[in-house]
């Protein structure tokens, strides 16, 4: 399921943009929706790469059965998507270059499986070196 989210992340670093991928899939594995952050081609501040999957995913009765899988860990906005749908799992690829809010999933009961995954990190670390002002802006950061 990783590989899916790192996909949409590399296709968003091809694009010009921040290199954070993610996917929602049914807890049997089968894949519901993919997207990527798409905040810097598309200037929408809320085009985050699991808003950008959620809303490709189709319209569901409820999202209860759902894992949402993404190569970062979720920033606030992301988190509160996850919680306010009641998706009950998130699988980050890392949580190195940006902690985000894992920890208030995992005190919401929410699952929260970090992978550590070194593709994951040096991919958004290799971005971050090269464009530090675009990345600080991204996470609301002077």
């Amino acid at each position: 399921m990783l590989e899916v989210a790192l996909d949409e992340a590399r296709t968003g670093l091809a694009e010009g943009g921040i290199p954070i991928g993610a996917a929602l899939f049914t807890v049997d594995g089968t894949l519901l929706g993919r997207g990527h952050n798409r905040r810097v081609q598309e200037q929408d501040p809320s085009l985050h790469g699991e808003t950008d999957a959620f809303r490709r995913s189709g319209r569901r009765r409820s999202y209860r059965d759902t894992v949402m899988v993404t190569t970062l860990a979720p920033c606030w906005y992301c988190s509160g998507l996850v919680r306010q749908f009641g998706i009950p799992k998130v699988v980050v690829g890392e949580s190195v270059n940006f902690a985000g809010g894992i920890e208030w999933l995992r005190q919401c009961d929410i699952e929260v499986v970090d992978l550590a995954s070194a593709e994951c990190i040096e991919l958004l670390a290799g971005f971050i070196s090269a464009h530090p002002k675009l990345w600080h802006e991204d996470i609301g950061q002077p």
